[in-house]
């Protein structure tokens, strides 16, 4: 049987693995992406759209 804590550390991973994915598609395709995805990853989206991308 799965505790608890295990399910919500599980549901926190793939919360992390979606907004990884969200924000390199994101890039990848030249749009900017969700402030909340970022946050989640830990990156600060002021800083983020400070970057130049060609």
């Amino acid at each position: 049987m799965i505790r608890k804590n295990e399910t919500s550390r599980i549901g926190r991973f793939f919360n992390v693995w979606g907004s990884a994915v969200a924000v390199a598609s994101a890039t990848r395709t030249g749009y900017q992406p969700a402030a909340s995805d970022l946050r989640a990853l830990g990156i600060d989206p002021v800083q983020f759209n400070a970057i130049h991308r060609n």
